[in-house]
Parts: structure tokens; sequence; C-alpha cells
């Protein structure tokens, strides 16, 4: 009998990818805002289904109606810069509440959609150096803004949910998604080179975000557990820290870095999800590469 998966924010930029990806294994609830309309020749293997995800009665009905085996919480408001920093906190911190709370009381395992700004050099007012490098899941958190801040918070009800009832949890940690084709960390690249610092030149490629959820979904392993999602390599082309070095003047104490390594460790999910990168900047910024459509041919 084939699985069932709900993605919420499924018809986002990365969701689509995700379902897209999950969809020839699984029976995928692709979850948003909006519908697609029934007009709309839909995939078999696919349904869709409006829901606002900070509307909790919402969020439980459609939970118990699919009783899933998992559940893939990617909705959110993606930066503390396109809206009130209260809406951003409150949106992605009750959207994280309501999916994993109703998910983990039917026994769902759980893919959440967390971030690299929870180490807090993303959106900071001063970029921090890092304590270490490369940047494990260990790294102190200390954001300073409601995006950064509603995913620690939204990681701690994963260890809420995990504790209490039982379900795997993982938190996928991306660094800035980029697009086969469509490669815009190489645009900062060609710029400033402080404007890439806040999460130190790392990229991660769709693809491998949507790779890493699927890992993730078929690994068993107990309670909440942290990983990154990021390329092999920075998407500057220079030794890393090379670029550390200049951008700050100094190395953190412990910098264990070879070449152009990416400053955020993969290490953790390639032991436990068996999952490594495959793309880079050099053979994708370029590349011509559909934009699933998710809707039958």
């Amino acid at each position: 009998m084939t699985e069932t998966v709900v993605v919420t924010g499924g018809l986002g930029r990365s969701g689509k990818w995700i379902c897209d990806r999950l969809a020839g294994e699984y029976h995928v609830v692709c979850v948003d805002l909006d519908h697609p309309g029934w007009e709309i020749p839909e995939r078999e293997t696919v349904d869709f289904r409006a829901v606002d995800v900070t509307d909790g009665g919402g969020v439980r009905d459609l939970v118990s109606e699919y009783d899933p085996d998992a559940v893939v919480h990617w909705a959110a408001l993606p930066s503390p810069e396109r809206h009130a920093g209260s809406r951003v906190f409150e949106t992605n911190l009750m959207g994280a509440y309501n999916v994993l709370d109703a998910a983990g009381r039917v026994g769902s395992d759980i893919v959440l959609a967390s971030s690299e700004s929870i180490y807090g050099m993303a959106f900071a007012e001063e970029t921090p150096l890092p304590a270490s490098l490369p940047i494990d899941e260990g790294h102190p958190m200390a954001p300073e803004d409601p995006y950064g801040t509603a995913k620690v918070a939204g990681e701690e009800v994963g260890e809420m949910v995990a504790r209490r009832d039982g379900v795997s949890v993982a938190s996928v940690r991306p660094s800035w998604i980029q697009y086969p084709g469509e490669y815009n960390c190489r645009g900062v690249a060609a710029g400033d080179l402080a404007g890439g610092a806040g999460n130190c030149w790392s990229y991660v490629d769709v693809r491998d975000v949507a790779s890493i959820v699927e890992a993730a979904l078929e690994t068993d392993f107990d309670g909440h557990e942290g990983f990154h999602a990021a390329a092999a390599d920075n998407y500057v082309g220079r030794p890393t820290a090379a670029l550390v070095e200049e951008c700050w003047g100094e190395l953190p104490t412990e910098c264990e870095l070879a070449g152009e390594q990416s400053a955020l460790s993969t290490v953790k999910a390639d032991g436990v999800l068996g999952w490594e990168p495959e793309h880079s900047w050099r053979g994708a910024a370029d590349a011509d590469v559909s934009e699933p459509s998710l809707l039958a041919e």
C-alpha cells in the first residue's frame, strides 16, 4: 500500500520540487493557501488541499482526514524583510505548532523546514564570526531576527512532539536555496564579498533539498534531529577560509576547512540519512531544467 505524505507549502517555489520528488514513491497531499482548481487535471498520486496552517482547526481536520504516514511542514513566510516582524514570527511559529502537533497526535513522522538562520548570522546587524568552522548542527543558536527565532522555536516544538508522541522529527536546515539556471548567489559572488558573509557563502540546489527530505522520510531514527542541507562547496570559487579571513580579519580558533569546502557541514546528514549533495553551481548555474508543475501532462 502506498504511504501518504502531507506536504505543507507544496505549491511554493521549493515545495513544488519536494512534492514532485515524492510523488513517484508516495501519495502526496499538496497543501497550500490556494487550490490550483478542480478543472486542472491532477496526477493520480497528488491531491491538492487549500489550508491556512495558522488555522489550527483546519490543520487538524486535514491531518485527521488523511491520517498520513508522514508530514513535511514546508510552509512559511521566508524572510524577516518582506513582512512585519510580528507577522513573520507569529505565522511561522503558529504554523509549525499547528502542523507538528496535529501530525504527532496521529503518529506521523515529520520533516520540518528549519533554516541556517538559527545560528544568527544571516540577518544580524553586524555579522558575527562563526564559533567554529565548518559549522555543525551543534553550533550555538543566536538569532537576532523574527525569522530565525521562529525557526529555533519551531525546532523546540519538534522536540516536544517527538518526546510526547514518540515520532521522529527531522529539522532540515537548508542554506540559501538555488534553482537550476537561476543561481542568484553568483550575482553576490561577483559583487561585495560581505554580501554573502551571513551564511559564509554557502548554498544548496533545490534538487538536493528535495532529496534530503526524501532521505529523512526513508530513514528510521529516534526523537528530533537537525540536519544541514548545503552544497559541498562555496559559491564564490575561492578557498572558504581565505574568504572568512578577508571578511572578518581572522579565523575561528577551531577552523578545519579544506579548499572551497562549504562552511556548513553535512557530515551528520551523510552519517544518519545517507545523504550527500549532488549539485554544484559549476554545473547547475546555467543548467536548463524545467520547473515541476505537479499537474498531469
